[in-house]
């Protein structure tokens, strides 16, 4: 009864927390001239990992295993893998570029785990005889892990998908306008843009610029961020086949959720090759890696929904 007390009163910590956090940073993306905001932001995040690290301590200590038995246990492992994620950066650079991805990615995972969909998951029950095992810490947790570091590095790229575009629209509609002008103005607008040619060259080639070091900054940690998830990926595969092996006695069964880590770990893959060909471009990475996006969420989260396979304990659990 104290464990399960303290688990609720952590989650819902937690939880004000994180909501307090994207509070913050919203305010401080709109008016920069409040100090503090950012370091508050940070230090609440960092309040935020402390709790669901408490969370999953005391879910363990009172369930006499690792929490990573069910869809509830593992989105709140989601969440704390994505608070990780976003304190490296921080203590290493005391500067953190994913707090727009990272955050809202606490607050989305936790949010729906303690949510009245997973109700009856929040109590913890005895763990089916497949799941009795030394692998299930070492395996569940890299996937997760791996999710969670693919999931932030896909958004970065969908955020370089999203600026790059809106620069190609902006460029075809200026064309589109200056061409639908009839030609009686031409020789007026020539006039008036060579009159303010020197007030809006330095203008937008500083926006120009910054945007370039934008994209090629989320180009950057997107990479990162994704080689990083690919290894956590890969390990979690590996060590689930010599789980799968002492489980079934096969180290491969084809069943949905092992298709579809085979087809996520496949699409990363082919972005990390792709980065590797300096004939293709960082837009043409960001593009597989976005498709990566929602590939993830379907070999994680619905692959449960059709309750099918070797990995289907019950309703919307997760190993």
């Amino acid at each position: 009864m104290i464990f399960s007390t303290l688990e609720h009163i952590l989650t819902h910590i937690s939880f004000s927390i994180v909501s307090i956090v994207i509070t913050i940073f919203l305010i401080s993306l709109s008016v920069d001239e409040i100090v503090g905001l950012y370091d508050s932001s940070e230090k609440g995040m960092i309040a935020t990992f402390l709790c669901i690290t408490g969370l999953l301590v005391t879910r363990w200590i009172y369930s006499g295993h690792f929490p990573l038995s069910d869809l509830y246990e593992s989105l709140i492992f989601l969440s704390w893998s994505f608070s990780i994620i976003h304190m490296v950066p921080y203590f290493k650079k005391h500067k953190n570029y994913l707090s727009a991805i990272t955050a809202p990615s606490t607050i989305f995972t936790q949010g729906f785990a303690t949510s009245g969909l997973l109700t009856e998951m929040h109590q913890s029950e005895i763990v089916v005889p497949a799941l009795q095992s030394q692998w299930l810490m070492m395996h569940v947790s890299m996937m997760i892990l791996g999710y969670a570091a693919l999931l932030c590095g896909s958004l970065l790229s969908v955020a370089l998908l999203v600026i790059t575009l809106r620069k190609a629209i902006r460029i075809f509609s200026q064309k589109k306008k200056f061409l639908n002008e009839s030609f009686s103005f031409v020789e007026i607008q020539y006039m008036n843009a060579r009159s303010n040619v020197l007030l809006n060259t330095s203008f937008f080639s500083s926006r120009n610029y910054y945007r370039a070091q934008l994209i090629q900054q989320l180009d950057q940690w997107s990479y990162r961020i994704i080689s990083l998830g690919f290894i956590f990926l890969t390990i979690g595969i590996l060590s689930g086949a010599v789980w799968a092996n002492e489980a079934w006695g096969s180290y491969w069964n084809w069943d949905p959720k092992e298709t579809w880590a085979f087809i996520t770990w496949t699409l990363f893959a082919i972005y990390l090759h792709t980065r590797t060909n300096k004939n293709w471009e960082s837009l043409n990475c960001a593009i597989v890696a976005s498709i990566g996006f929602l590939i993830i969420w379907i070999c994680y989260f619905g692959v449960n929904l059709l309750g099918i396979g070797l990995h289907s304990y019950g309703s919307f659990n997760l190993h």
